[in-house]
């Protein structure tokens, strides 16, 4: 891939080959998928062949290139070393995109669980697979990739191998890559690494973006919220961190995530969000909580200082705050 220069090339260059590699996995488990290659989590959540693969790919290649950075990533191969049959299938996937000599299941194992680093002041974060539900779906999913150094997100890469390149044009080729360096803007690339263009928020378009799980928000309160804004267009519904990227490149002009009133204490885990914040914002967007807080990634896996997400493209940001806080007034 050319086009991208920084003072970090080669931790740039790392992350897109494995985030492009994670993706080839995604979509090739994707076309071959059985039922018993989804299991359930302890939290009911859904994880998969893919997630599992992604991340120890991704994991492989940054333990790697760079042995002394720590990765927090989503999955532990705890589930996989109690279902043979799932790890044989994991370790198949993941064999055919080494180019080293296979390797053994204990082996995949052990690169899945790199990713169980700690949080500090030089770190990777990592969702190999964000939005399980869509990519179960055949909708919406993203590998979400971000370096964080004091406590700033420094690169990010979001890969989104369903994301048609435009919206509004649903006959073009799907499958994105959006790469943003902290001060070099965002650059959007096909999912085979091609540049397609620099991407920058939109002042002009006035639309909203959230979940389609209920779950994962308040969507009664979005919708108040998007009245008082004036915004009247229907939202763009869609799983994971993709939501930033149409932020980024201005189909959207606001991703709006409140807690859901049946979960109030919830607080967001840092692989959900790290990469799509450094997305909106190099791209000229603003992303802060609910509350105008500016996210915290250093408080663990959770943002515990943080309640919700409000990413915008920046002439919006104070005015959700607004009606946000009179959305909680009004509650209050």
């Amino acid at each position: 891939m050319t086009n991208q220069k920084s003072a970090s090339l080669p931790k740039v260059q790392t992350a897109i080959d494995a985030v492009i590699k994670a993706m080839r996995l995604c979509e090739q488990v994707q076309a071959e998928m059985v039922p018993t290659d989804a299991i359930q989590k302890t939290d009911r959540s859904p994880v998969t062949v893919a997630d599992f693969g992604s991340q120890a790919l991704i994991c492989k290649a940054i333990g790697d290139a760079f042995p002394d950075d720590a990765i927090v990533a989503e999955e532990s191969a705890q589930a996989l070393k109690e279902n043979a049959s799932l790890l044989e299938r994991v370790t198949g996937y993941v064999n055919r995109f080494c180019q080293d000599a296979p390797s053994s299941a204990e082996t995949v194992c052990e690169w899945i669980d790199q990713g169980r680093g700690e949080v500090g002041q030089n770190f990777w974060t990592l969702d190999p697979i964000d939005g399980t539900k869509g990519f179960l779906r055949r909708d919406q999913y993203a590998i979400a990739l971000a370096h964080i150094v004091n406590g700033t997100v420094q690169l990010g890469v979001l890969g989104c191998p369903n994301l048609p390149y435009r919206l509004n044009n649903e006959g073009v080729e799907r499958g994105c890559l959006f790469v943003a360096i902290r001060g070099e803007g965002t650059r959007l690339y096909t999912k085979a690494g091609d540049f397609i263009e620099q991407v920058h928020v939109s002042e002009t378009v006035h639309r909203f973006a959230e979940s389609v799980e209920s779950t994962h928000g308040d969507s009664d309160a979005h919708s108040r919220i998007a009245n008082a804004l004036g915004i009247t267009e229907s939202p763009v519904r869609m799983d994971s961190q993709a939501k930033y990227g149409i932020v980024s490149r201005g189909e959207a002009s606001l991703y709006i995530r409140l807690p859901n009133p049946n979960y109030p204490d919830y607080r967001e885990c840092i692989w959900d969000h790290a990469a799509g914040l450094i997305v909106v914002e190099e791209a000229g967007g603003t992303v802060t909580d609910a509350n105008g807080i500016p996210l915290n990634f250093l408080t663990g896996k959770r943002m515990l200082e943080n309640r919700g997400i409000v990413a915008t493209n920046g002439k919006l940001h104070q005015h959700v705050l607004m009606a946000v806080s009179g959305q909680q007034s009004a509650v209050g």
